[in-house]
C-alpha cells in the first residue's frame, strides 16, 4: 500500500480527534439494503467547530462468495487536511480488484473496489475530498447475484451542513 494514503489516514484519525473534541455539529447516518443472499450497507459520519471538520463514508457490499468493502475519511484544520481512504474485496474463486488513491496536495481521495465470481459481484466506492473547510464523503455500494435485481446503498455527508444523507 502506497506510503502516502498510510500516512494521510493517521493524520486524518489524529485530526478527526481534535475536531470532534471540541464544541461543534455532528452527523451520522447510514443505510442497509438486502435482498436474497445479497446485502449493501453503507454509512458516514461528519463533525465542523469552527474551521476544524472531519467526516467520513464507508460501505461493504456482498453477494454469493464475494464481498467489497471501501472507506474514505477525512479531516481539516487551519487550511491544512489529511485523507485517508482504504478498500478491499475477497472471492471465494473470482477475480478481485482494489484500489486507493489520494491526491499530493491531500484534498481529494478515491477508493474502489470488487470482487467477481461468475456474474455474482459485489462493489463499493468511495469518494473523499475537502474543500474551504469542510469534509465531503460519498460511498456507494452494489451487491448482484444473477437472475435477481442488484442490491444497492449510497451514502454521504457534508460537514458544513452537519448532513449525512442515505437515499432511498
Amino acid at each position: 500500500m502506497n506510503i502516502n494514503v498510510l500516512t494521510g489516514a493517521f493524520a486524518a484519525a489524529l485530526l478527526a480527534g481534535t475536531a470532534l473534541a471540541q464544541t461543534g455539529t455532528t452527523s451520522s447516518g447510514g443505510g442497509t439494503t438486502t435482498g436474497t443472499g445479497t446485502s449493501a450497507t453503507t454509512s458516514g459520519s461528519s463533525g465542523q467547530a469552527g474551521n476544524d471538520a472531519t467526516g467520513g463514508t464507508a460501505g461493504t457490499a456482498s453477494a454469493g462468495g464475494t464481498s467489497a468493502s471501501t472507506l474514505g475519511v477525512g479531516a481539516t484544520s487551519d487550511g491544512s487536511s489529511a485523507i485517508g481512504m482504504g478498500g478491499t474485496a475477497a472471492s471465494t474463486g473470482g477475480q478481485v480488484h482494489s484500489g486507493a488513491h489520494v491526491n499530493p496536495n491531500g484534498t481529494n481521495g478515491q477508493a474502489r473496489a470488487m470482487a467477481n465470481d461468475h456474474g455474482t459481484f459485489s462493489k463499493s466506492m468511495t469518494h473523499t475530498r475537502t474543500h474551504k473547510g469542510s469534509v465531503l464523503s460519498r460511498t456507494r455500494t452494489m451487491a448482484h447475484t444473477p437472475g435477481s435485481k442488484p442490491v444497492k446503498s449510497t451514502t454521504s455527508t457534508n460537514s458544513a451542513t452537519g448532513t449525512t444523507t442515505t437515499p432511498h
